[in-house]
């Protein structure tokens, strides 16, 4: 089980290095009441930029015709099939489903971030919504994520260790990405079970995957990149940044290399 931390001395000692921890609601909690799952899904499902991904055994022409009727078929039944579904440009939805979130949840949060010293180059909301047998793939962010789930249960797991299992270059390169975890010892795993509530701080760069457990299942990640305190990195990001150093062929990064509010 993650450690659960509470105070402010315990955040500033353990956000630059893995393993992931829990955030006690007396740290920071959410003053936001989003519409259920069912209510969001219905809206987004619509959006252009709205991620959609049908798992499950089905026959691939079944799933293909369950992807192209996702936009338009009952929304209960959609709710009953195995899905993910993903977007990371929720500012598009805070005139309508998500309307308040910017003012009760990212601005507080920024607050708290910046009252310890705190800056970042991104710090932005990713909404993910899932149906029956929900997972997520095996991959790792370049970003650290403070992971609330809002309705739903879900197992979100890593590693005790993620320097054993995925090498920091190969998390940069991303060439470790598949739809399963590669065999591994349960003993390495570190497995957190999210409730309605439940806050998690996932490290930036390490190998993670998610398997859900209810029904339906909502949660928004709260993402950052280049997030910085008082002139100190996370270790995967300085390994990241002195990867960008070795490569600076690599133009895209121009964006993600200085750290401001």
């Amino acid at each position: 089980m993650p450690k659960t931390i509470a105070t402010l001395s315990e955040f500033k000692e353990l956000w630059t290095m893995p393993p992931n921890f829990r955030i006690s609601h007396d740290l920071y909690r959410p003053d936001f009441s989003p519409p259920s799952a069912l209510e969001v899904l219905d809206a987004i499902r619509h959006d252009d930029e709205a991620r959609i991904t049908l798992l499950g055994a089905d026959d691939p022409a079944v799933r293909t015709a369950k992807t192209m009727s996702f936009r338009s078929a009952p929304v209960e039944e959609i709710a009953t099939w195995p899905f993910r579904l993903a977007h990371f440009n929720l500012p598009r939805l805070y005139d309508g489903v998500l309307r308040g979130f910017h003012e009760q949840v990212m601005v507080p949060w920024r607050t708290f971030l910046s009252a310890q010293g705190f800056t970042w180059q991104r710090c932005a909301p990713d909404l993910f919504i899932s149906g029956p047998g929900g997972s997520s793939t095996y991959h790792a962010d370049q970003s650290h994520g403070l992971v609330w789930q809002v309705e739903g249960v879900k197992t979100f797991h890593s590693y005790l260790a993620p320097d054993d299992a995925v090498p920091v270059e190969s998390a940069i390169s991303g060439d470790f990405t598949a739809e399963d975890p590669p065999p591994h010892d349960d003993a390495d795993r570190q497995d957190a079970r999210m409730e309605p509530g439940d806050l998690l701080w996932s490290h930036f760069l390490t190998p993670h995957w998610v398997t859900g457990e209810s029904p339906l299942s909502m949660s928004i990640t709260l993402s950052h990149g280049g997030l910085c305190q008082q002139g100190r990195y996370a270790e995967r990001e300085t390994a990241l940044r002195g990867h960008w150093d070795r490569h600076p062929e690599q133009a895209w990064l121009t964006d993600l290399r200085n750290t401001r509010y």
